[in-house]
């Protein structure tokens, strides 16, 4: 029987032209490992060579076991979403931001006690740093953004993820692309950009998976069965288009040769410096603001069973947060070489993203209206509103921190990365929890999560790390700033930099603790979600699909 089936069905453009692709791969891989420059990225070439050997079996093992007819679209006049993608890449994110927090914890107890580098050039803080900040950012929050955006896409478009094997495609390509770039890290493999690190191989490859990714992404909305595209889809476009053009941008390129991992960017001196921090700031702004705000415009109305509080002042605020966001970059290079006028346009437009960026927030917070005692149970929309207080915090500090006169006291210091931080656990962590743990019980068609209890325990002991976390950042920068700019009455520095070093001791080490508090948090939450998955409390009804607000 399983021979006459296998008989009858042919091999789908897709599968074909993707097995013979990772063929070619494999191969070329191989010679390039044969003939690398260096030891480090022989290995690359390796990890190449085996992971394209994988996905031919897996492609070959797939045609094998599939029925002959492709998936339906519909059953029984339903949509057959296909969420095995969504549930790979949420089960990634929860590895990879374990991962990363602990990662990040370490580099913090380095800064306090720097004897923990144990003179390793693997462990010293200079690799130790941009894998905590990629894996935080790119493995974690990118997994999170792949996963809630494949469910949202299906959900409210009513309509199965468009592609075959390319879904996929896009989630194992990405977490290939996080396995690839961190090992670099480790071993001394680096462009040396902020947020951009990985070399000209690794960024080929992910240019390749993004492209993959908007074509899921478009196709899927344009099967929807919905007339609406709900507000959720129109910022996972633009966080999905404008990631793209500055991945190109930034990174554009030339090899030293196929055989060598080192590559030399196009642009030199200042226009190096502004390409990256017009690709750095709006990393923040399209990755960790428009990636984020589709899942809060998703998962707040959704656990609050609420329609959004103005669905008008959604479309202002996505149209002037993308108009505005991409201007902002030049505040990270006041008082450099930049021009004077260059450095102010990037300022003028920070202070103006406060208006849109507040209208997120303030659109966020009111859809709780009528909603509020839900915050007394439901940990979870606690975790979720709170994400978005952060959201309106961050976005009143960032752009008082462009000001020149307040850049100059806080540019280089520590006031910079307890800002960064406020965002980045308070805004992306939370709002990230909060969606996968509204999504892990509908994905694995259970009741409720296994201890609402459980919840709670992580909500207050993060909350607790991330206020001091952030509020040691914020004395430690501004005592840094105040003493690198304190003179003696002859015109003297008054403090030597390694007094002002000594200074930030005891603040560093809240700064670990806060971290601890943080990833202690994030553990309670991982075992929460495993015994969810095991629990035996399954749902026989399917869930109502959102209504977009008119």
């Amino acid at each position: 029987m399983a021979q006459s089936n296998l008989a009858a069905k042919t091999m789908t453009l897709g599968e074909l032209s993707s097995g013979l692709a990772f063929v070619a791969l494999g191969f070329v891989s191989i010679i390039v490992a044969a003939k690398a420059y260096t030891p480090e990225y022989a290995f690359h070439a390796y990890l190449f060579a085996a992971a394209s050997v994988a996905a031919v079996f897996a492609i070959a093992n797939r045609y094998v076991e599939r029925p002959a007819e492709p998936a339906p679209l519909t059953i029984d006049g339903k949509p057959n979403y296909n969420m095995g993608p969504v549930k790979f890449a949420t089960v990634a994110a929860m590895f990879w931001g374990i991962a990363g927090f602990t990662v990040g914890l370490y580099a913090a107890l380095e800064l306090a006690f720097p004897v923990l580098n144990f003179d390793l050039p693997w462990t010293s803080f200079g690799r130790i740093r941009p894998l905590h900040t990629s894996a935080v950012i790119f493995a974690f929050g990118g997994n999170v953004l792949l996963a809630t955006s494949f469910y949202v896409v299906q959900r409210t478009s009513r309509a199965r993820l468009a592609g075959d094997l390319a879904p996929w495609f896009v989630i194992l390509g990405y977490n290939f692309f996080i396995v690839i770039a961190g090992t670099g890290y480790l071993l001394g493999i680096t462009q040396s950009k902020e947020y951009a690190e990985p070399e000209w191989y690794a960024d080929l490859w992910l240019t390749v998976v993004w492209v993959a990714y908007l074509l899921v992404f478009l196709g899927t909305i344009m099967r929807r069965t919905e007339p609406h595209i709900y507000v959720a889809n129109w910022f996972y476009l633009a966080f999905i288009l404008t990631i793209a053009v500055l991945h190109l941008g930034n990174n554009a390129a030339i090899p030293v040769s196929i055989f060598s991992p080192k590559s030399y960017i196009v642009w030199s001196g200042v226009q190096d410096a502004m390409v990256q921090w017009w690709y750095g700031h709006n990393a923040v702004g399209f990755f960790l603001t428009a990636g984020f705000l589709a899942i809060m415009y998703y998962f707040i109305p959704k656990r609050a069973e609420r329609p959004v509080y103005s669905y008008r002042l959604s479309i202002i605020h996505f149209w002037a947060l993308i108009f505005l966001y991409i201007w902002a970059g030049p505040h990270h290079l006041h008082y450099t070489a930049l021009p004077d006028w260059t450095q102010t346009l990037g300022m003028t437009f920070s202070v103006m993203l406060w208006m849109p960026s507040w209208g997120g927030m303030i659109n966020g917070l009111m859809t709780l209206s009528g909603a509020w005692d839900k915050l007394r149970t439901d940990p979870v929309l606690r975790m979720l509103v709170v994400s978005v207080a952060f959201y309106g915090m961050a976005t009143f500090e960032g752009p008082l921190m462009s000001v020149k006169a307040v850049n100059s006291l806080s540019h280089y210091t520590d006031w910079t990365i307890g800002h960064v931080h406020s965002g980045a656990l308070g805004w992306v962590g939370y709002v990230s929890f909060g969606a996968i743990y509204c999504m892990v019980p509908w994905l694995w068609n259970r009741e409720r999560l296994y201890s609402l209890k459980a919840v709670n325990w992580h909500f207050w002991i993060s909350t607790i790390g991330i206020v001091l976390y952030i509020s040691a950042m914020w004395v430690s920068g501004i005592l840094q700033g105040l003493m690198w700019r304190a003179y003696t009455s002859l015109g003297f520095l008054e403090y030597s930099f390694i007094e002002t070093v000594e200074a930030m001791h005891p603040f560093y080490v809240i700064r670990a603790m806060g971290g601890a508090l943080f990833l202690a948090g994030a553990l309670i939450m991982v075992w929460n979600l495993w015994m969810t998955v095991r629990s035996d409390d399954t749902v026989s009804a399917a869930r109502p699909a959102l209504v977009p607000a008119e």
